[in-house]
């Protein structure tokens, strides 16, 4: 049996959603191994000029504890 453990991680991009989840499963990496999913809770814009100069998520992510 394995045990997991969920962490939750705030990303973002100025390119895509898909970017900054990519970005946070990235940083997540770094420190933690052995990642097996990300879920993506919720997502978020940052809006200058009218424009959107920044896409956000919050996400889940499920790694195994050795």
């Amino acid at each position: 049996m394995a045990v997991l453990k969920v962490i939750e991680i705030l990303a973002s991009s100025k390119d895509s959603w898909e970017d900054a989840t990519r970005n946070a499963v990235n940083e997540a990496g770094k420190s933690i191994k052995n990642i097996r999913s990300v879920y993506v809770r919720e997502q978020s814009c940052v809006i200058d000029n009218d424009k959107i100069t920044h896409f956000r998520v919050n996400v889940k992510i499920t790694f195994e504890v050795n």
